[in-house]
């Protein structure tokens, strides 16, 4: 798939492409894993454990403190190695309904680390944390429906890894320079992804067989870009709202 004047003019078809092709691919292949069929989500794939332990190596995982990691199930095992390796978990709560989560791995037994990565566990084992007391993040993980080669990523459709990120940048718990990583199967990777304003470019894309360090990343939103978020989404979003309002009042 190349890039070309007129796949520019549409991003967001040819991203709806990538989407029913890739689920697609990942059904009749057997990559997808439970919960299946995959299409509509972050995709759970064979070999998500391997990608996982092979993102748990990389030094800035190794250094990090705090890590942000998407509730999908493919991420599960990145979530479960962040608190046994006890640094703090931020996860978002599904749609951000309820914000972010935060699991200390020293308030939680460690026979509960694995309840603990799941969703419902996040919620039986975190906290609910408000604006202000989300702790700045040293490493990102994005779950993605395919991401290209240099970095640009396609999601489920909703944008939410891209509103928690603008939410992360607004309240400078993120910044320019905070590593955004991914875990995908091979079959996920592709070759061209049209970039838009809002999109994140990831720094490392980490499959079961390999590594792929993108060179350049070029810039990443500073936050919301509240121009092209329609109200009633942040309607749904309370800590969207929120944040809206304080702006309004500074």
């Amino acid at each position: 798939m190349g890039g070309g004047g007129a796949l520019a003019e549409d991003p967001r078809r040819i991203k709806d492409e990538i989407r029913r092709r890739i689920w697609s691919l990942m059904e009749e292949t057997g990559v997808a894993r439970f919960p299946r069929p995959v299409y509509g989500r972050i995709p759970n794939f064979v070999g998500s454990d391997i990608a996982a332990n092979r993102l748990a190596d990389q030094e800035e995982f190794k250094r990090a403190r705090v890590v942000k990691v998407n509730p999908d199930a493919p991420q599960s095992r990145v979530r479960y190695l962040t608190l046994l390796s006890g640094k703090i978990l931020l996860m978002p709560t599904p749609r951000l309904r309820s914000g972010f989560l935060i699991l200390d791995p020293d308030k939680i037994p460690r026979r509960a680390y694995g309840e603990a990565s799941s969703i419902h566990g996040a919620f039986k084992y975190g906290r609910m944390c408000g604006l202000g007391e989300i702790p700045h993040v040293d490493l990102i993980v994005a779950g993605s429906v395919a991401v290209s080669r240099d970095g640009v990523r396609v999601g489920k459709g909703g944008g939410y890894s891209e509103i928690e990120y603008g939410v992360l940048r607004e309240i400078g718990a993120a910044s320019e320079d905070t590593p955004i990583f991914t875990t995908v199967h091979d079959i996920q990777i592709v070759d061209f992804v049209p970039k838009e304003d809002y999109d994140l470019v990831v720094d490392a894309i980490i499959t079961p067989a390999k590594t792929i360090r993108v060179g350049s990343v070029g810039s990443r939103p500073r936050g919301i870009i509240w121009d092209m978020m329609p109200m009633e989404r942040i309607r749904e979003i309370p800590i969207l709202a929120e944040l809206k309002k304080s702006r309004l009042f500074t």
